[in-house]
C-alpha cells in the first residue's frame, strides 16, 4: 500500500538507484492505459503484447541512459512511446491487421446457437464496415476517434497525448463523426 503514495518521479529515482522493484510498481501502475492504447491501434492481442513488452524495454533503456527528463508526466510519456511503437509497427508491415473474429469476448460468449448466427454475421459485417470507414478518415481524426472510443480516454488525455489544444482534439472528433456520416451516406450503407 505504501507504494501507492510514492510518486512516479520517486519510483523512477529509486529504480535508477538500483531498486528494480520500483520499476515493477511503475509498470503495474500504468500498464492498463499503455496496453489499451496499443491494442486499440493494432487490434491484435499478440502484436499488442509484443509491442507492450518492447515499449517497456525502450522505457528502461531511456531511463538508464538519462534521456528521460522527469517533468511529472511519466504516464503520458509511456503512452506516447507505446503509441509511437504501434505506428512504427504499421509502417514496417504496411498493412493493418484484422481482428480475425476476436471481439474482446470470451470464446464462450462468441458461441451462439444457429438462430443467432445471422445476427452474429450482421454484427461482424457492420464492425468490419465501420473499421474500413475509420481507415478512410484523415490520420488526425482517426487517432482521436480511436483513442476516445477504444481507448476510453478523455478529450483532455487525448489532447495531452497528441500535444494539441483541447479544442483541437474536440474539433477533430467532431469532424471525424461528420466525415463518417458523409461516408455512410455516400456509400449508401445501412448499419
Amino acid at each position: 500500500m505504501a507504494n501507492l503514495k510514492i510518486t512516479d518521479s520517486q519510483l523512477i529515482e529509486h529504480f535508477l538507484d538500483g531498486n528494480d522493484a520500483c520499476f515493477e510498481t511503475l509498470l503495474n501502475r500504468h500498464k492498463d492505459k499503455i496496453y489499451t492504447t496499443i491494442i486499440m491501434i493494432v487490434k491484435d492481442s499478440y502484436v499488442a503484447e509484443d509491442i507492450f513488452q518492447e515499449t517497456f524495454i525502450k522505457i528502461v533503456k531511456m531511463l538508464r541512459s538519462g534521456k528521460y527528463t522527469d517533468d511529472g508526466r511519466f504516464a503520458q510519456y509511456a503512452v506516447r512511446i507505446g503509441r509511437n511503437m504501434s505506428i512504427d509497427y504499421f509502417r514496417r508491415t504496411k498493412n493493418r491487421p484484422t481482428i480475425n473474429g476476436e471481439t474482446g469476448e470470451s470464446i464462450l460468449d462468441s458461441m451462439s446457437f444457429a438462430d443467432n448466427k445471422q445476427k452474429d454475421m450482421e454484427k461482424a459485417e457492420a464492425t468490419s464496415t465501420i473499421r474500413k470507414l475509420v481507415d478512410e478518415l484523415p490520420d488526425d481524426q482517426k487517432e482521436v476517434l480511436l483513442l476516445r472510443h477504444y481507448g476510453d480516454m478523455s478529450f483532455k488525455e487525448i489532447a495531452d497525448l497528441t500535444k494539441v489544444p483541447l479544442n483541437t482534439a474536440l474539433g477533430r472528433m467532431r469532424y471525424a463523426l461528420i466525415n463518417m456520416r458523409k461516408l455512410i451516406e455516400k456509400k449508401s450503407l445501412v448499419l
